[in-house]
């Protein structure tokens, strides 16, 4: 099983809708990609190590697939371009992607 995690990295004055994130993105997100994503899951980010420190992130999406091939094959063209397109409507951070092996969950 792997994990695309999209994170959306902290900036001061930056714009992130968490409420959009979760209640459509995400669900469009899973709609787009069915049946190959397998669930998905959300972080906001709340603060850093050290007292008074804001978090890394923002926020952070997690998607599921059994396999980055499975990844790969539906997160092409028009469902590609799609979600990519959506990320507009809740912010203005430029996601960083990075696909992960679960190796205990």
């Amino acid at each position: 099983m792997i994990k695309v995690n999209v994170l959306y990295p902290y900036r001061a004055g930056a714009h992130f809708d968490m409420d959009y994130y979760c209640d459509s993105h995400m669900p469009f997100v899973q709609r787009t990609l069915r049946p190959a994503m397998k669930g998905f899951a959300v972080d906001k980010g709340l603060a850093g190590g050290a007292p008074g420190e804001p978090p890394s992130y923002a926020a952070i999406g997690h998607l599921l697939f059994e396999s980055v091939a499975a990844f790969q094959a539906a997160f092409v063209g028009a469902s590609a371009e799609a979600i990519l397109n959506d990320i507009a409507n809740y912010t203005d951070i430029e996601p960083v992607v990075q696909i992960s092996e679960i190796m205990i969950d």
